[in-house]
């Protein structure tokens, strides 16, 4: 299948899960493993360094808050009337990881052109085990099944994206091993969010004002400020506003009151 198109009687389907979803109603598993199933067709297709084109809204944490996204929504516009770009970190913490996650998912098998997942060092098998994604699906399921679907999904999630060829958006921040976005064009991400390198460096390290590369306290990742062929480096680790002239809407933690509009 191909992620410009999807067959009438799936967009039917697919617009009764969304409106099914948008009431906080989450989906039997049978229809969550068809719809991650659907998904991974289109994420192994898109790049470590994905394209996004403007304008675009672009979102940072939401950690199981569904109400939040659904008044992020209600305010920024519903796809595909707005297009949205979110960065990670979209379950545990929240009570409303599966909803939150599932709808999002189910979005992107919609309008593969109007919103990008990225992932953030929460779509990983070890840490949803310990902050509250893995046992929210046993609570809802029963079963681990939903939380093992979803997380063999996260792996296939882009890792960062690029607006326009001038804003480069990522979960974490940069890293001391990665000179080149072909460098990160080059990963193989499909697998579990590693301790060290690279791939976790995009996801772990967290900004900072100081120049250099510095060990993240956090014990994963680096504090890196460096200077680099972008207009913005936005990373979701630290909210900012949007210069004059910008092309991109900014929503970070979910918070409605945090929505800067480009001028």
């Amino acid at each position: 299948m191909g992620a410009n198109s999807i067959p009438t009687d799936a967009t039917i389907g697919l617009d009764e899960q969304i409106s099914q979803l948008m009431q906080c109603k989450p989906l039997s598993e049978q229809q969550v493993r068809a719809l991650c199933e659907k998904a991974k067709e289109i994420l192994m297709d898109e790049s470590n360094v994905q394209p996004v084109k403007s304008p675009v809204t672009i979102c940072g944490d939401i950690h199981g808050q569904f109400h939040d996204l659904a008044e992020l929504f209600r305010i920024g516009g519903m796809c595909p009337d707005t297009n949205y770009l979110f960065m990670g970190d979209y379950v545990d913490r929240g009570y409303y990881s599966v909803e939150t996650v599932t709808l999002l998912v189910a979005l992107k098998l919609r309008y593969p052109q109007r919103i990008t997942i990225l992932r953030g060092n929460h779509e990983s098998r070890q840490i949803t085990q310990v902050y509250g994604f893995y046992d929210e699906c046993l609570r809802k399921y029963g079963n681990a099944n939903v939380w093992k679907i979803f997380t063999d999904l996260f792996d296939y999630f882009p890792l960062t994206a690029l607006v326009e060829s001038e804003i480069f958006c990522l979960h974490g921040g940069l890293s001391p091993s990665i000179e080149t976005l072909d460098n990160i064009r080059n990963f193989d991400r499909v697998q579990e969010v590693p301790h060290e390198g690279p791939m976790c460096d995009l996801l772990w390290s967290d900004p900072d004002d100081r120049c250099g590369w510095g060990i993240s306290p956090r014990g994963a990742g680096y504090t890196p400020l460096i200077n680099h062929k972008f207009d913005q480096i936005i990373e979701a680790q630290r909210p900012r506003h949007v210069a004059p002239g910008g092309r991109s809407r900014l929503v970070f933690d979910t918070n409605p009151s945090d929505l800067w509009v480009s001028l």
